[in-house]
């Protein structure tokens, strides 16, 4: 008797599990989506946010050192008479730092290197000679400069900035300049300030050389550190923004921007993290606000799952009853509200009584083979008669057990039944409910495929070809099956012709090397490696 393989799961399930798939896909699918764009905006901004701020910055220094500069050329000029006035250029240097507290410290130096006068007077260099790099400088070059960072006399890390001293018929007098610390309070830690320094966020100034001017570390200063950009886009590009990788791998946002006058550059930086932060917050209650209407149309979906699904469970239920005398009632009475249903149940009901006979008849003595319990040749024809009534399309499996007269002659007839009743079984296995499996004779077989395309076939035919090859039998060991397939739709010739054409195939299969599968025209699948049988 065949055995009645029942499906894991029913449509109901299986509509269920769609919605819930399609749910949960949409809303992960809408949350990182969501979670990208406002990351990349977030990020976009941060940079843009870093750029403008270093470029006002930038700006700002410029502004300084264009005024910083007009001073020391106004006392410059005023300083044409000479410089052997030492009350007069005192006066000049204290007016120059008190006034607008743009110098730590301010310096009138004459052509040879030598401190005419300096305020504060408490650094005491007056008659003194200068002979740092950047006093050097400013002898040697004669015109307006800011220096590079340099230690000053009196052992200060400093920038300094020189206007040239001439005298009314151009004779070079010498220059003023004025010095900016770095390490201590000056209009530099002014002028950037430390409001910026929130969620994270910091600056820091390098010059040309990449050396640290200012910074909130001001262990840093003084220092060199590695150039964010290279000097070929430094002078290409004004300003700018790009990511960094920090210490321990953070990511950091940054934006840059030079400052002409000194060739400084102005660096704003924010870490990536604190710049996402909110946006996990953001996404939180998007997931809280979600989650109510998700499961909302979860509900639905179950509702509308449990209705579209009943009317074919109803059915496939009654499939399986169709040989009792209620069947054509109970289907009658099944509400098919939609089109699929409405015709399965059509279907069902037309043809009903026919296999109500025809599956009687399939039951008998006379129509099953005794030693396999399988039906035979007669049992098929009644199971043909009604595909032909029905005009239900089919597709045919022919298979025989590849040398099984070797079988026969080596281990008795006995075996020989035990090797066509292990293959029965193992046919019923890989056979669908409502497939028809038929001893032909002797150690051939049929399989009847109902409503099969040639893919489903083939599938179907190399399933049970694969579990007839892994079997291992007592004393026989491995056998295999080679296998031909055709198909009969209403529109074909005659039902003969088709088996006519899964013999083809099957001689095909078995001077193609057995253990196969083949249809008429090619083969159909073909296994890995082909093994005849053991013995």
């Amino acid at each position: 008797m065949l055995r009645q393989l029942r499906p894991k799961t029913d449509l109901r399930t299986l509509i269920t599990l769609l919605a819930v798939a399609s749910i949960v896909i949409t809303l992960a699918n809408s949350l990182y989506a969501s979670w990208r764009v406002q990351r990349d905006v977030l990020i976009g901004n941060t940079l843009e946010s870093n750029r403008v701020y270093a470029t006002k910055l930038a700006a700002t220094s410029e502004v300084f050192f264009q005024l910083a500069q007009s001073q020391l050329s106004y006392s410059a000029k005023m300083l044409e008479g000479g410089l052997d006035n030492e009350t007069l250029l005192q006066k000049e240097v204290d007016r120059l730092r008190e006034q607008t507290s743009s110098f730590n410290s301010v310096v009138i130096v004459d052509a040879n290197g030598w401190v005419k006068a300096i305020s504060p007077e408490s650094l005491m260099l007056k008659g003194m000679k200068l002979t740092s790099s950047a006093a050097k400088q400013a002898l040697t070059q004669r015109k307006p400069m800011i220096s590079d960072p340099t230690i000053s006399a009196a052992n200060n890390l400093l920038v300094f900035i020189s206007w040239p001293v001439w005298s009314k018929t151009g004779g070079y007098l010498g220059y003023v300049g004025g010095s900016i610390y770095l390490k201590k309070k000056s209009i530099l830690n002014a002028l950037l300030g430390e409001q910026f320094y929130r969620d994270g966020s910091s600056l820091y100034v390098v010059d040309a050389g990449n050396q640290v001017l200012y910074h909130q570390d001001r262990n840093l200063i003084g220092k060199t550190i590695p150039p964010i950009i290279d000097d070929e886009q430094r002078k290409k590009e004004s300003n700018g923004s790009l990511q960094l990788e920090g210490d321990g791998g953070q990511s950091i946002l940054a934006g840059y921007a030079i400052v002409p006058a000194s060739g400084w550059m102005i660096v704003a930086m924010k870490p990536k993290e604190a710049t996402l932060a909110p946006l996990n917050s953001l996404l939180l209650q998007v997931l809280k606000h979600s989650v109510p209407f998700a499961l909302l149309t979860l509900i639905l979906a179950l509702i509308l799952a449990q209705r579209i699904a009943l009317p074919l469970w109803q059915l496939a239920r009654k499939a399986s009853q169709m040989d009792t005398s209620e069947a054509s009632r109970e289907i009658s009475g099944i509400r098919s509200w939609y089109y699929e249903a409405s015709q399965i149940k059509r279907a069902m009901l037309a043809g009903i009584g026919l296999m109500q006979d025809k599956i009687g008849r399939l039951k008998s003595e006379v129509q099953t083979d005794p030693l396999t319990g399988l039906l035979n040749r007669r049992g098929l024809n009644a199971v043909l008669e009604y595909f032909l009534a029905t005009q239900q399309p089919f597709a045919v499996l022919a298979l025989d057990i590849d040398y099984f007269k070797r079988v026969n002659d080596t281990f008795g007839h006995d075996v020989g039944d035990d090797v066509i009743e292990n293959v029965a079984r193992q046919l019923e296995f890989g056979a669908r409910q409502t497939d028809v499996i038929c001893r032909n004779g002797g150690e051939e077989f049929l399989m009847i495929l109902p409503a099969t395309d040639s893919e489903t076939a083939l599938a179907i035919a190399e399933r049970v070809r694969r579990r007839i090859e892994i079997q291992v039998l007592d004393r026989v060991g491995s056998i295999t099956i080679s296998i031909g397939v055709a198909f009969w739709t209403p529109e074909m010739k005659t039902m003969e012709h088709t088996f006519k054409q899964a013999d083809e195939a099957l001689y095909q299969a078995k001077n193609a090397g057995r253990n196969r599968v083949m249809t008429l025209q090619k083969a159909a699948v073909q296994p890995e490696a082909v093994h005849s049988a053991t013995f």
